[in-house]
């Protein structure tokens, strides 16, 4: 559970190791040769490129042993000992090579101060990012959410020892107790409910009550063994709304078929995912979504001062359209758009109703009269959307992934519905570029399940090729 968890901070680590070390060999160059008239390099190699070779040199190093391999309890001491075999190892390896291409008159002083200063400045770097990592989780930052299914020392134990690591950015909401048969007794053995101090929020069987009320992203049964066969039906439940299921258990039971298992705090965790997660896949999806959107903002700010003026000056106040919508694991956030519609628009939906086209839990007309002249050009253009690039960067959705609901719609699934808020939403998705116009939302959710379940990097980009594409086509409704 700690890869998931710390997956972003093991690419920043990463990021910053490889910066560091490029910055460091240009610097300590400078400092080192620019007073005798720049860098000798036999081979003719400009120093940018033996700084980047270094940093890739670097990395290596650290992934080879084992430094991006994330552990729950982590001190100053023992990074500085592995960064210290790390300098040994690169010393080594730079050695070589220098040997290799006969790169004797690279100066000595020049290599006792670079790994003298790049430790040094990699100890510091580490330490700052880890603590900037740990202060955004503290913070609520990118909180994960579990229920633990179980009210004995068990759980108890698990549950402290989770939050205890607040690195992880896991609070536990809540627990769950054995079912009670209807003369008030417990169906199996009792569990003591004496250890736990944190709320019981029902039985078992309310657990997907719960889904529904509450954020809940994760599930972890810490059940006696009399209770074991309450296992598979949480798991059914669990994967219904695509929730991760945790099972720690001590080291010496039996494996839990499907699951994959991680050693955690005195547990062998057995994980079983159900949310189409990707653990390093979607960390590198999220650092696609921060550059492209703020690439995209920049070359699209002419278009979006151009569209803020036209509103303001033809429809008056607001420019922009704020809504509530449902993100991942029924998250809530505010939307925002340019504003298409009149000001009453939602007061009107309600005398519009018979016109939805839409068989389900959602609502689209054709022709809609509440949209304005103007609004209906920035939607074929779908310079509208736009705005939804500010909820990209701030994490609440992504370029790509199932459209938002509304909160009266989520009301309305049916249950195999709810694991389309499983993943972070998007602009655009899988059923836009396929399916724009369908009139049934269950097709549209069985292609959002079928991106969830296939997702990729590639298929990110062959979506992202056609949205531009039916853009430019001015298909927008």
């Amino acid at each position: 559970m700690t890869r998931r968890h710390l997956m972003t901070l093991r690419i920043l680590l990463m990021l910053g190791d490889g910066v560091s070390a490029a910055v460091v060999f240009l610097v300590v160059s400078i400092l080192r040769f620019e007073p005798e008239g720049g860098a000798q390099w036999s081979v003719g190699i400009h120093p940018g490129l033996f700084a980047l070779a270094f940093a890739m040199t670097w990395i290596g190093v650290f992934w080879a042993l084992g430094m991006y391999r994330l552990r729950v309890r982590w001190s100053m001491t023992a990074e500085a000992r592995d960064i210290a075999k790390a300098t040994l190892v690169a010393v080594a390896i730079t050695l070589s090579l220098l040997f290799v291409l006969h790169q004797d008159n690279v100066s000595r002083l020049f290599l006792a101060i670079l790994f003298v200063v790049q430790p040094t400045v990699t100890l510091a770097s580490r330490a700052l990012l880890r603590r900037w990592f740990d202060v955004l989780r503290e913070g609520g930052r990118n909180k994960t959410y579990m229920l633990v299914a179980g009210t004995g020392s068990l759980a108890q134990t698990f549950a402290d020892r989770v939050e205890r690591h607040r690195g992880l950015g896991i609070k536990v909401v809540g627990h769950l107790t054995i079912p009670y048969s209807p003369n008030g007794r417990r169906v199996h053995a009792v569990i003591d409910e004496a250890h736990v101090t944190r709320p019981v929020l029902g039985s078992i069987d309310h657990m997907q009550a719960i889904f529904h009320d509450q954020i809940i992203d994760e599930v972890a049964v810490c059940l006696p063994q009399a209770s074991s066969h309450y296992l598979e039906p949480i798991i059914a439940v669990a994967a219904e709304e695509g929730k991760t299921v945790r099972v720690p258990r001590d080291p010496e039971e039996g494996m839990l078929i499907g699951s994959l298992q991680e050693e955690f705090d005195g547990f062998l965790v057995r994980s079983v995912i159900h949310d189409g997660q990707r653990d390093l896949g979607l960390a590198v999806k999220r650092v696609v979504d921060v550059v492209l959107t703020s690439i995209g903002g920049i070359l699209l700010s002419p278009i979006w001062i151009v569209a803020a003026l036209l509103i303001w000056v033809r429809e008056g106040q607001p420019i922009l359209f704020r809504q509530t919508r449902v993100g991942r694991h029924g998250r809530t956030f505010t939307i925002f758009k340019f504003r298409t519609m009149v000001t009453d628009a939602e007061e009107q939906r309600a005398a519009l109703e018979n016109q939805n086209y839409v068989q389900g839990p959602a609502f689209k007309i054709k022709d809609d009269p509440r949209v304005t002249p103007l609004g209906r050009l920035l939607r074929r253009t779908s310079i509208d959307e736009l705005p939804q690039l500010l909820n990209v960067l701030s994490g609440d959705m992504s370029l790509v992934g199932p459209r938002p609901a509304l909160p009266r719609e989520v009301e309305e699934y049916d249950i195999w519905h709810r694991r389309r808020l499983s993943m972070r939403p998007g602009i655009t998705g899988l059923w836009q570029v396929e399916r724009r116009l369908n009139s049934h939302f269950d097709e549209r959710a069985e292609l959002d399940l079928k991106y969830i379940d296939q997702w990729s990097m590639w298929i990110d980009f062959r979506i992202l090729v056609r949205t531009l594409t039916a853009v430019l086509a001015r298909t927008g409704q």
